[in-house]
């Protein structure tokens, strides 16, 4: 008689136990689902010594239109414009045609923020699909930033090419 108290005891203490163990186990819990930055994805370099100093430069070069100093610092498959052609020679004299120098330092004069393996500016072309404006990008290219494009908004797939 004594036996079969102390036998319900243990039996339901493991129970009690198991039931507790299932219960907190951490691999039944759902887990919240972390994002991963891909490695294409660029790192916010806004507060980067060398970032912000290219930034400064870029800004001095197109005020004083040094297109020499320009040319230096861009790619040279520098993209300008949607159009077949639209990228490297030809990119001074397309802004000059358009008159695109102001708008160009508007855009340089924005924050730059992380989009894709570009530092962009505006911050809208990273969250805001409707954005017509232009749109600049910087990139890291063998260890040292260069200017990567200057381009207006995409064209939309309904527009004739």
């Amino acid at each position: 008689m004594k036996l079969r108290p102390l036998w319900i005891l243990l039996l339901t203490s493991a129970l009690a136990l198991s039931a507790g163990g299932v219960s907190g186990c951490s691999s039944l819990k759902k887990k919240p689902k972390i994002i991963k930055p891909s490695a294409h994805d660029m790192a916010d370099q806004s507060g980067d010594t060398s970032f912000r100093a290219f930034q400064n430069r870029l800004r001095k070069a197109v005020s004083k239109r040094d297109v020499q100093m320009l040319a230096s610092m861009m790619t040279s498959n520098f993209g300008y414009s949607w159009e077949p052609g639209g990228e490297g020679a030809g990119v001074f004299e397309y802004w000059s045609r358009n008159n695109l120098w102001p708008e160009l330092e508007l855009v340089l004069g924005e924050k730059f923020v992380p989009s894709g393996n570009y530092m962009a500016a505006p911050p809208e072309v990273t969250f805001d699909p409707d954005y017509k404006g232009y749109r600049a990008g910087l990139q890291l290219v063998n260890g040292s930033w260069r200017f990567v494009y200057f381009v207006s908004a995409p064209p939309s797939a309904d527009s004739p090419q």
